[in-house]
């Protein structure tokens, strides 16, 4: 995951200075949820599962509220028809945006965990890491359609 991260910010670092942001936010979302398997049960978790759930709020809603709307408006002013091909990505990325929600509402304040707890947990971590999988390819497409759809454009101008 951490290594198409790099991927995507290689091919796409530079684009803008919301994307790259973003982009660098996604890596550090990365390398907090990887972080978290090596935590021990108790602060340092709960410490590191508050970061994590930081991140991942500030991840989602630059996506949602700047990054999503900046394509789709750099979109609209070429006229290219990239706007209209990736209508139908964003009902694919509401779901993992529920996903993220619903384990930020759970995990957040994670004090005192039982052993069940645990062990939901750790099934609910991989399942988002599954998911956010998903969502940063699925918001890679949707800048490879905007971003290159008008690259010929921008570049002739």
């Amino acid at each position: 995951m951490l290594e198409k991260c790099r991927d995507a910010k290689e091919r796409w670092g530079g684009v803008s200075d919301i994307i790259d942001h973003w982009l660098e936010q996604r890596q550090q979302l990365i390398r907090t949820l990887f972080s978290l398997s090596d935590c021990e049960i108790g602060e340092q978790l709960n410490t590191q599962l508050t970061l994590f759930c930081d991140l991942l709020m500030d991840y989602l809603s630059s996506g949602h509220f700047e990054v999503y709307e900046q394509l789709l408006r750099e979109g609209s002013e070429f006229g290219d028809g990239s706007v209209e091909q990736v209508q139908d990505l964003f009902p694919k990325i509401q779901p993992t945006t529920d996903t993220a929600l619903d384990f930020n509402d759970k995990y957040g304040a994670f004090e005192a965990p039982t052993l069940r707890d645990i062990r939901d947990f750790a099934m609910d971590l991989s399942q988002l890491g599954e998911v956010l999988e998903d969502r940063f390819e699925l918001e890679d497409q949707l800048i490879e359609i905007l971003h290159n759809a008008h690259r010929p454009v921008a570049n002739e101008a």
